[in-house]
């Protein structure tokens, strides 16, 4: 499959699309631009000012944020589907997040023009931007929730659950991962997610493995985090 139908089939499957007519996703594949990015390179910085959207085509994405004293965290993933970066015409100032490249990815940038002359034959385009920016926040004040709520225990079964893809269906979700990196996502230390990663991996709930973790158990991982 060449990159430009993987663009297709991505975008058709993409959840913030999937309500739309096909032609939207191909619209928005014939006015973008695919891109490569290697392990390290960044997709944006915060503070960019560059316009327009990425969409994910392929690999993996981590976003890191600076907090007070410039104290910079990761924040989040950006898989196949994801959408980085907004349109600043129409939604504030400079981008809110570095997204730097965990694997080789592929990525479908859409320029505000491009944005725009999509919009003359689709002007639904601009709801589905707003549906994806409406679930970003709503994710965002998910996650604030569990960490001030939540004991690590939860915490960490409640992050795990809200990071997997669960649309394979025959496939228990992976997560592309480093426990250093899950820690630093929720505040705990490196220490604290090992006890609690060991302990699920015991009960059959996970299984880990170098960089990442395979949730075998989705039940049984969300009655830890409702509990």
């Amino acid at each position: 499959m060449n990159e430009r139908d993987l663009a297709l089939q991505v975008l058709r499957q993409a959840e913030w699309l999937k309500d739309y007519p096909a032609t939207l996703a191909e619209r928005l594949v014939a006015e973008g631009r695919l891109m490569r990015l290697n392990i390290g390179e960044w997709a944006q910085a915060e503070g960019d000012d560059r316009n327009g959207l990425f969409v994910v085509i392929d690999g993996l994405l981590h976003s890191y944020y600076a907090g007070l004293g410039d104290r910079v965290v990761m924040i989040g993933f950006a898989e196949p589907g994801s959408v980085l970066g907004h349109a600043t015409r129409y939604s504030g100032g400079p981008r809110l997040v570095t997204a730097v490249c965990a694997e080789p990815s592929i990525l479908l940038e859409i320029s505000e023009s491009a944005l725009d002359r999509v919009a003359n034959q689709s002007p639904e385009i601009w709801r589905a931007i707003a549906g994806f920016t409406y679930s970003a926040m709503r994710s965002t004040l998910r996650m604030a929730a569990e960490v001030i709520s939540l004991r690590p225990r939860e915490l960490i079964a409640a992050r795990l659950l809200a990071t997997a893809r669960v649309d394979q269906i025959n496939e228990a979700p992976v997560i592309k991962v480093s426990q250093e990196l899950l820690g630093e996502m929720i505040g705990v230390t490196r220490k604290t997610v090992n006890f609690h990663l060991s302990a699920f991996e015991r009960r059959g709930l996970i299984r880990l493995g170098y960089g990442r973790i395979e949730l075998c158990d989705l039940s049984g991982l969300r009655a830890i985090a409702n509990r």
